[in-house]
Formats: structure tokens, sequence, C-alpha cells
């Protein structure tokens, strides 16, 4: 048995059809970074309001006054920042982005110290060098902040879209050849 059958050869297909929209989106993310970091920002509002009425549902079933409250303010703090950026996108944009810069900063400082734990070891140089990487995009960030905010967020995920796409596209000719 070849393992070429037509199911193996559709899923495959799929696979190629795909990597080729990703690599699509991930271009038009690239090309209008913007738009892209306004619709990533959209969706985290929608998470963060899913998330405020699973804190309420949560609420209901807890058995202690202290445990309701907790949850009822955790049900609040969701739904007022799912809702204002929902309301405010740019505004969630550019607090995202300075977020993000905030946490690569703390990554990078991490990712050093970790480097200094591990440097003797095979390849730790790797280590350090994503730190390095990791602390000029948060000092990139950082430096241009907030206008930043206007190419970051969507310039990422087009960049993630792409390789997405790629590797995608590359497991799919790879799962074809071997059959």
């Amino acid at each position: 048995m070849n393992g070429d059958t037509p199911s193996a050869r559709s899923g495959t297909g799929w696979m190629m059809f795909w990597g080729i929209v990703m690599l699509i989106c991930g271009i038009m993310a690239i090309a209008l970074p913007w738009a892209s970091g306004i619709g990533a920002v959209i969706v985290v509002g929608w998470v963060l309001i899913f998330s405020a009425v699973s804190q309420l549902i949560f609420a209901f079933h807890t058995h202690s006054v202290g445990g309701f409250l907790w949850e009822l303010l955790l049900t609040l703090i969701y739904g007022a920042a799912g809702v204002f950026i929902i309301m405010n996108p740019l505004t969630g944009l550019v607090t995202l982005t300075l977020v993000l810069a905030a946490f690569l900063l703390i990554e990078a400082a991490l990712e050093t110290a970790l480097y200094f734990r591990l440097r003797r070891t095979v390849d730790a140089g790797w280590i350090l060098f994503d730190a390095i990487v990791t602390l000029v995009l948060a000092i990139l960030i950082w430096s241009h902040w907030p206008s930043s905010a206007l190419w970051f967020i969507g310039t990422i995920i087009g960049i993630s879209l792409i390789f997405s796409g790629i590797s995608r596209l590359r497991l799919a000719s790879a799962m074809r050849r071997r059959a």
C-alpha cells in the first residue's frame, strides 16, 4: 500500500490551499498593517467580553460570598476592558503595542538570565541571540511608540501568517512526494 489514496491527496490539496490562503493573508497584513492590527485588537476585545461572560457564569457556581464577589469583580474588569477596546480600537492598538513592548523587554531580560545560567551548554549562544533580537524589537517598538502601534502588530501577524503558509505548503508538498 503506497498511501496515495484519494483522501490523502485531497488532504494535502486542502493543506496546500490553506497554505496559499495564509500566504496571501500574510502579504495583505503586511501591506495593511494598521488594518490587520485593528482587526486583531477587535478580536482581543471580543475574547475579553466572552471571558467576562464566562467569569459571570462561574461566579454563580461559586459557593462562597467572597468567591462570588471576586468573580463578579473579574467579570466587570474583563467586560469593561473588552467593551472599551471594541469601542476604541485605535486606543486599544496603541495600548496593546505598549504592553507587547514591555513583555518583550521582560522576555529579553529573562532570556539573558537564562543564557548566563546555561552559557556552558552547547548552543546556548542561540538563547543569547534570541534575547538580543527580542531586546532590539522591544527598543524599536518603545522608541517609536505610539506610532509603532500603526505597524507593529499587523506586521508581526503578517510575518506569522507567511511563515505558517510556507510551512503548510512545504509539509503538503513533502506529504505528496512521500505518497
